[in-house]
């Protein structure tokens, strides 16, 4: 059984018996914790790559959509904060959707949350190696594919070793990157400000309230659009949920985290997006954040009329936002195929320890040489299939927040009566957040069938849509796959993981 590869001691000050998987017990707080899910979004990098165009698609309504879009995270993070009350596993979207739903759907979420994680590191990856070269001043090793692929595998493979050492000292050095990127922002939107408000800038426009006013947006098709492209930029907080076993007091501290994490991302976004859209401007000539040639990084084409001789920083800050989420996607991850492996759902090598540091250290390593792995391949066939490979990872994203959304629905079914709390926490929040993910993905997996969508088109359809789909399809054959072997038959038959189970983690951080 795989509760024998567990380490099992007596609390006897407790009256309880403390159960875990071999992790770091107690190694993070409320801070650390917090911290970690900030890192995961990459929030200047997101922010930067995000903002123009959803100024595109609903012109100056933009920090009122960057506002609508936290809602149903929102909602998702209150489904994960119950469920970890109960269920601290650092398993969470696979634990808790095979707990509500049977294995097949706990397994679906599992892989949902690798897929994505591998996708994104292959952006964040790329990015770092980009950048790097730029903040040295040399922009031809910036655009030359083969020293930027290169330095983007050092940086994946550098993230991998430190996030194998431990989260103690991958918290320390998230502490310094995150001063480092909020810094950045917070430099960002100051000078931004005064700039717009001293008049050097002529494409500068006066702060609205209007810019607020969710009724000005006029059209549907383009609302959405932007909400879609502004909800996936608060995506990472649910690490800190993933790090539940590595936390103190591991039934509380991850959820508040969560919610502290979106609460200083919505800050930030909408501060940093209006004091962007009063400096440059909306237009798409001069500085206005709708110039073709700023759409994809806004922060860095502006930091030379902000900074002068000093915009390096925001290179140097962009750069850290991407190599901080490196780490901190992959720590999640390989916590989750831990989780995975010793419930049965994969091979128990997954669920080795390093004797010293009480990481996952092959969870680890194979999630790092996977993402090494498609990001070279991808990048060797095509750039654009790479590009769309990566607008496709919103669909997993969205397929397993809306399985936690639900999960938390249906396993609590039984209490939603018992209380106004237990109502609305477990029951209509969680609901409205489900069906407003799985909005989202079905969505987003509609427009991106139009050969339009995207770079890439298979058989007249949308590449971003055959990968994003096929990438999940592609869970149900290694699930099928693993299912036949025998040392899977107890997960399947709902024998190692069900909604009787033990809580296999500590009680008391």
């Amino acid at each position: 059984m795989a509760k024998q590869k567990l380490t099992l001691s007596n609390a006897t000050d407790t009256g309880h018996i403390h159960v875990g998987k071999g992790l770091n017990s107690a190694a993070l707080g409320v801070v650390g914790s917090t911290v970690i899910g900030l890192a995961s979004t990459a929030p200047l990098y997101s922010l930067a790559a995000t903002l123009g165009y959803v100024i595109l698609a609903v012109g100056a309504q933009a920090p009122v959509v960057f506002i609508v879009a936290c809602i149903p995270m929102v909602f998702a993070a209150l489904a994960y904060q119950e469920l970890n009350r109960e269920m601290p596993d650092c398993g969470t979207a696979f634990v808790w959707g095979a707990k509500a739903f049977g294995p097949i759907i706990g397994w679906i979420g599992g892989w949902a949350v690798a897929v994505s994680a591998v996708m994104v590191l292959a952006n964040v990856g790329e990015i770092s190696g980009q950048y790097f070269w730029l903040l040295l001043g040399n922009e031809e090793f910036a655009s030359n594919r083969t020293i930027v692929v290169t330095t983007a595998v050092v940086f994946i493979a550098l993230m991998t070793f430190i996030s194998t050492v431990g989260v103690q000292i991958g918290e320390k050095m998230q502490m310094i990157l995150m001063v480092v990127q909020i810094g950045a922002m917070v430099a960002f939107a100051i000078a931004a400000v005064v700039h717009a408000v001293s008049g050097s800038n002529p494409d500068s426009v006066a702060f609205d309230w209007a810019w607020f006013d969710i009724t000005q947006i006029t059209e549907y098709g383009g609302f959405i659009e932007a909400v879609l492209l502004a909800l996936f930029i608060y995506w990472g907080w649910d690490t800190c949920l993933a790090l539940n076993e590595e936390t103190k007091n591991p039934r509380t501290v991850p959820g508040r985290a969560a919610l502290l994490s979106i609460a200083v991302l919505i800050v930030l976004y909408v501060g940093v997006t209006v004091a962007a859209m009063m400096f440059a401007g909306m237009g798409d000539s001069g500085t206005g954040l709708t110039v073709e040639e700023n759409l994809d990084d806004v922060f860095s084409v502006l930091s030379g009329a902000l900074f002068g001789p000093w915009g390096w920083f925001l290179i140097l800050a962009v750069m850290v936002s991407a190599a901080s989420s490196t780490q901190t996607t992959i720590l999640p991850t390989a916590r989750g195929t831990l989780s995975m492996a010793v419930y049965r759902a994969l091979p128990a090598k997954f669920a080795l320890l390093h004797p010293k540091f009480k990481t996952p250290w092959f969870s680890t390593t194979v999630m790092g040489i996977a993402a090494i792995a498609y990001y070279v391949v991808m990048s060797i066939v095509s750039q654009d299939i790479l590009a769309d490979s990566l607008l496709s990872m919103g669909l997993a994203i969205a397929l397993y927040y809306t399985i936690v959304c639900f999960a938390c629905v249906w396993y609590y079914r039984d209490t939603l009566r018992d209380s106004a709390r237990n109502l609305w926490m477990r029951g209509i929040f969680p609901t409205l957040g489900g069906l407003m993910l799985g909005y989202a993905f079905v969505q987003s997996a509609i427009d991106m069938i139009d050969p339009e969508y995207g770079y890439t088109v298979f058989f007249g359809i949308g590449g971003v849509f055959v990968i994003g789909i096929g990438a999940l399809a592609l869970g149900l054959v290694v699930m099928g796959l693993w299912a036949l072997n025998k040392d899977a038959k107890p997960y399947f038959r709902g024998e190692s993981l069900n909604r009787d189970t033990p809580v296999l983690v500590p009680d008391e951080g």
